[in-house]
């Protein structure tokens, strides 16, 4: 553990180092964000022989100035320009008893909504084989009119938890995006021997229900994980991973763990990347000229954890004509837990849900900053600039920043 001393010291200088040239307005470091912690990393870069070191990237944080969750925990200036000069990071609803709040988020513009799904097999998951996972939304108005009656800070509120109705062909919900000519895309894992799919789900009731996509050339996925759209074009990209047989929910595989590419206009599929122990996130950067996947062999359901496999963002080049990803470098690899989904803002800074919250990227893959809950999170959306609705398993947070969302442009 570093001494709140040296600490103190690492902020100060950071402080200066961060202001230093700006203009007069932000120079005054007494004016940092309430929620914000520098931690600089000179201050953790040697901790000597005689530190307390982490052992479990799954069960310690890092967390060095001991803050009490929610906060913004900053290690580059950056970062301070994505936050602004007011941020705020709250619950916005919780249940303790449930992991309602899981993957598959999706905002809705017309009607100020988010959409996500349940845990689909983890802790508090109540996912298993009688079980299907749990579609529900939230409304951003609703949380709106709650932190305003709650007064200055950042307290958090409890809004109302709507659940979807959802047809049963949309099992185990695990990856969202949209909304796609109006509707929701939904991508499952499947439960049983029910085929994991792609389909579009019309975001109000009754919530009608087309599958687009339910096998490769005859042969059913393993359990497919997260889905998103090229920036540019209308292809579904999407990756297919085991854990709905690690979760004890789906048969044993029978392919490779891969990223496949869906065309909706002529329902053409066709794979894209392989050489993955567990892909599972995909993000593109906001002109389309890369993808990140997270692998996330680290964490492997039934088989436990194992830190010496990856926790790895990949980076491709994809390809403008065949759309195929190309030229695998690492871009990230994460300090605790995993990367499971994310998002970019219009500046290309990548955000995805880790073991401690939310934590940011930048382009060249720095890691700029967290948003440090002090639990897991598997994903996020963006509800507009300076929105980011966290999905925290059992809680949802929204912080309120200064950057902008990337406007994907749906057909």
């Amino acid at each position: 553990m570093i001494a709140m001393s040296s600490v103190a010291t690492a902020v100060i200088a950071l402080a200066a180092w961060v202001y230093a040239g700006q203009p007069s307005s932000v120079q005054n470091p007494t004016a940092l964000p309430s929620q914000a912690v520098f931690v600089d990393p000179h201050s953790f870069a040697v901790l000597g022989a005689n530190a307390t070191f982490r052992t479990n990237a799954f069960g310690q944080l890092f967390n060095p100035t001991n803050t009490t969750p929610p906060f913004f925990q900053v290690f580059h200036q950056d970062f301070l320009k994505i936050l602004g000069p007011s941020p705020t990071l709250r619950a916005v609803t919780a249940n303790p008893t449930f992991a309602f709040a899981h993957e598959a988020p999706i905002w809705d513009p017309a009607t100020d909504e988010v959409f996500f799904a349940s845990n689909d097999g983890g802790a508090l998951g109540m996912s298993d084989i009688d079980h299907n996972s749990q579609v529900s939304k939230i409304s951003l108005a609703e949380v709106a009119t709650a932190i305003k009656a709650a007064g200055p800070g950042a307290a958090p509120v409890n809004v109302s938890v709507t659940k979807l109705d959802l047809p049963d062909t949309i099992q185990m919900t695990n990856g969202g995006t949209g909304p796609f000519d109006g509707q929701l895309v939904l991508i499952t894992s499947g439960r049983g021997p029910r085929p994991p799919s792609i389909a579009l789900v019309n975001p109000t009731p009754p919530h009608n229900t087309t599958v687009l996509l339910d096998n490769f050339f005859g042969r059913q996925f393993n359990s497919l994980n997260d889905i998103k759209v090229l920036p540019g074009t209308n292809k579904l990209f999407f990756t297919d991973v085991t854990y709905g047989f690690l979760n004890h929910f789906r048969p044993a595989p029978l392919m490779p763990n891969q990223v496949y590419r869906f065309d909706p206009d002529t329902s053409a599929v066709r794979v894209v990347a392989d050489g993955f122990d567990k892909c599972n996130g995909i993000i593109f950067s906001p002109d389309g000229s890369v993808a990140y996947v997270t692998d996330t062999g680290a964490t492997g359901g039934f088989l436990g954890s194992n830190q010496t496999e990856p926790a790895t963002i990949y980076a491709f080049d994809v390809d403008r004509k065949t759309h195929a990803f190309t030229n695998r470098r690492v871009f990230a690899f994460v300090d605790t837990g995993i990367a499971d989904g994310g998002q970019v803002d219009a500046a290309g800074n990548l955000y995805a849900g880790c073991g401690d919250g939310a934590q940011v990227w930048a382009p060249d893959g720095t890691l700029l900053g967290k948003f440090f809950l002090g639990t897991l999170s598997a994903n996020l959306v963006f509800a507009g600039d300076g929105r980011v609705v966290i999905m925290a398993e059992t809680a949802i947070y929204l912080a309120e920043i200064a950057a902008k969302a990337h406007k994907v442009s749906f057909p």
